[in-house]
């Protein structure tokens, strides 16, 4: 597990989400009132962290949660990234990568410098 990576990432969720914290079943609770996690036991590197953050993360930036979450989700995503993410282009990120549907085209995605033509391709 590369914790230092994990560490940045847990500060910026912390500044958008207070309550967040890692489980004993090593799951980032990112907003436990809505059930927004994912598992941290295979995040070995910068590139797993944001391949997970953009599998898991992109559906409640987008949809399924409030307004409200939606925007701080995002917050998070974004800030993370270094991106500028709309909801529409969540909408499209979720639709073509999330809940790691295809991690070769994340890792593509990620590498473009997160090049929105490489979600079609």
């Amino acid at each position: 597990m590369n914790r230092t990576e994990i560490q940045k990432f847990m500060k910026i969720v912390q500044r958008h989400s207070p309550n967040v914290f890692i489980n004993p079943n090593f799951e980032l609770i990112v907003e436990p009132r809505n059930n927004i996690y994912f598992r941290l036991e295979d995040v070995d590197s910068e590139l797993t962290l944001k391949c997970k953050v953009i599998a898991w993360l992109s559906r409640p930036s987008c949809k399924g949660v409030s307004e409200y979450w939606q925007k701080r989700i995002r917050e998070i995503l974004n800030e993370y990234l270094g991106t500028e993410f709309t909801v529409d282009d969540m909408h499209e990120i979720y639709t073509y990568l999330g809940n790691d549907c295809n991690r070769k085209k994340t890792i593509r995605f990620i590498k473009s410098g997160y090049n929105m033509d490489e979600l079609y391709l």
